[in-house]
């Protein structure tokens, strides 16, 4: 494949990049194909600090799904309310009528009230709906509600029951699942397949583990349950971030054979929120496992950051701001020379482990106080003007000198057309 002149394959044999993430390995130890099942319409929403958005955006951001390759989609908690049943029924009556390729699912507490509604939908709408239904699993969460395990199987029963009965997939949601004991996930997982459950989903629900933890207890499950059940049986990883690791887990699920992973766009969620299914999907692109077009990850990110009031951090990885912009002056050199090597492939990774291209975006070079002159040169002749024009370069040059921030587009056109001064209201 030809990229400016430069053929991809040859550079990369050529070694200007090695990958010490391969060195042990023919491939990355994640890198596999797995499932993604996002989680924004539901685990997304219960964040304290998001809107709920109205379901024309709900509507938009499903087809975002479907056009950036993302299997299935959690649209709801139907049991929460006639306006969630609403949104769940509407959203189901999309992916049927514009055929979206994804599968949905709901979320359900493990009680008739919360399954009933995702059955009348599923029947309403003729989709096939997939129903989560969740139960606490740790000795702490047991102890706190008073829960023996007798109980826990007897409700989980009726409920999965009901759903398997009425001709609906089930995936059985442990929460807490990292704090769990062996033999308390045995009882609820060794029944619920005994139910019919056909999925599982192994949640950190606080986000506890650690990648070391994940991988264990995916093994622990798929050795000591699932395999020995004889029944085939798919498992999930739903992970927190509440340690900072939740990204780093679900490679770590990926790796010890994971067969789904859960995220959110720019992990949001309840407390800190959940993995990130934006930086999930670059990850498993890069790894060359998830061959869909992601240059409308940062759409897909904005329309969630606006319509649920999360505003994207400029040191967002990937899709920040800040991402792939650089007022540094050894930085931007690098990115200049290799441009000037006719090979924009080079200049989009010199200085990126992820090519803005990748996402739609590009590399831009900023002028600021850590600048060197060829960032000047370089920011005026991509708008146009004369960067030869030593007079003009040379005055930027020192505002950018003695000022304390990364110079806005108004501060620079000042002294290009010849003021010196930052306008009126001009934004650092």
């Amino acid at each position: 494949m030809e990229h400016d002149g430069v053929d991809r394959e040859q550079v990369e044999h050529e070694g200007l990049i090695h990958d010490w993430n391969v060195a042990e390995f023919d491939t990355l130890a994640w890198g596999r194909h797995v499932e993604l099942d996002d989680e924004t319409l539901r685990d997304g929403l219960q964040s304290p600090s998001v809107t709920d958005p109205p379901i024309g955006a709900k509507v938009r951001l499903l087809h975002m799904m479907a056009d950036l390759g993302i299997h299935a989609a959690d649209v709801g908690l139907p049991g929460a309310g006639p306006r969630a049943v609403a949104d769940v029924t509407r959203l189901c009556e999309e992916i049927r009528d514009a055929g979206l390729a994804v599968a949905p699912n709901c979320a359900a507490r493990t009680v008739l009230a919360d399954v009933v509604p995702a059955v009348r939908i599923s029947q309403k709408t003729g989709v096939r709906l997939e129903v989560c239904v969740f139960i606490g699993s740790s000795p702490i969460r047991l102890y706190a509600e008073g829960w023996s395990l007798d109980t826990m199987l007897r409700t989980a029963e009726e409920s999965v029951s009901f759903c398997v009965k009425e001709g609906l997939p089930v995936m059985f949601v442990t929460e807490d699942t990292t704090r769990a004991d062996r033999k308390t996930l045995k009882a609820l997982y060794g029944h619920a397949i005994d139910w019919g459950v056909r999925r599982i989903c192994l949640s950190d629900t606080v986000g506890h583990a650690t990648p070391s933890g994940v991988r264990a207890l995916i093994r622990f499950v798929r050795r000591e349950i699932v395999d020995p059940s004889g029944v085939n049986v798919k498992l999930d990883w739903h992970g927190h971030r509440d340690r900072g690791l939740g990204l780093a887990n679900a490679l770590a699920a990926i790796e010890a054979g994971a067969d789904r992973i859960h995220g959110t766009a720019m992990g949001i969620g309840e407390r800190v929120g959940n993995v990130e299914m934006d930086l999930l999907l670059v990850n498993l692109a890069l790894a060359g496992v998830h061959d869909a077009d992601l240059t409308r990850l940062a759409e897909y990110c904005e329309l969630v950051a606006r319509e649920c009031g999360v505003p994207l951090p400029p040191n967002y990885p990937v899709l920040g701001a800040d991402a792939f912009r650089t007022a540094t002056g050894v930085h931007a050199a690098a990115i200049v020379k290799a441009e000037a090597k006719g090979a924009r492939w080079l200049a989009d990774r010199v200085y990126s482990s992820v090519p803005a291209s990748m996402v739609g975006r590009r590399q831009e070079i900023e002028i600021g106080p850590m600048s060197g002159l060829s960032n000047v040169k370089y920011w005026l002749a991509k708008r146009g003007h004369d960067p030869d024009h030593e007079d003009t370069a040379a005055r930027i040059f020192e505002k950018a000198k003695s000022a304390d921030h990364t110079l806005s587009e108004a501060e620079v056109l000042a002294v290009v057309e010849g003021g010196g001064a930052t306008p009126a209201g001009a934004a650092k």
